[in-house]
């Protein structure tokens, strides 16, 4: 279990912590489900009713994975927000984006007493025919209250505003998987 903090800049929020728990799916994918608590009825909860890559999901409340090779300087950046989601791959730090060939595979989300859950298997994040690296991995959110104000979580912060793509806030290392 890890615990996303709010950037340091961050005001007065509904969101009292978020929780993730990350495995990898394979050698190529992985499972993530995020959990929020809070004042739910104060969240701007993602849309569960349209499906699909969308393109700005940050801007409302989204559930984020940056994922790179050890010693890679390029990265892929995963957004979901509910059945929503967008994938980019960068050749280096914001440089080069382009969509990425990634699909989830499975998003499912729902919001119960006090916290929102969603759960999210990728498609393929590495080519299935290199050697499984360890990966680099940052997670994030970006949460939106129904007054508009927008608060930045993450494993990490490592600069004076919130900033996801800093080589800094690849802060968890998931090894290979061993072989069975």
């Amino acid at each position: 279990m890890h615990v996303l903090t709010p950037h340091p800049t961050t005001g007065p929020t509904p969101v009292d912590r978020i929780e993730v728990q990350i495995e990898r799916l394979g050698e190529v994918g992985l499972k993530l489900r995020y959990q929020v608590f809070g004042d739910l009825d104060r969240i701007r909860p993602p849309d569960f009713e349209h499906a699909g890559r969308t393109d700005g999901l940050w801007r409302s409340t989204c559930f984020e994975a940056f994922v790179k090779p050890e010693g890679g300087e390029g990265y892929l950046e995963c957004n979901f927000a509910g059945p929503q989601w967008a994938a980019y791959r960068f050749s280096g730090y914001r440089e080069g984006r382009v969509e990425a060939a990634v699909e989830p595979c499975l998003i499912e989300g729902s919001a119960r007493d006090g916290w929102l859950s969603i759960e999210i298997e990728t498609g393929r994040l590495a080519r299935p025919d290199l050697p499984a690296p360890d990966w680099r991995i940052g997670l994030s959110a970006v949460i939106e209250d129904i007054d508009g104000g927008i608060s930045y979580w993450a494993l990490a912060h490592p600069s004076d505003k919130p900033d996801f793509h800093h080589p800094d806030s690849f802060a968890l290392t998931l090894p290979p998987l061993e072989p069975a």
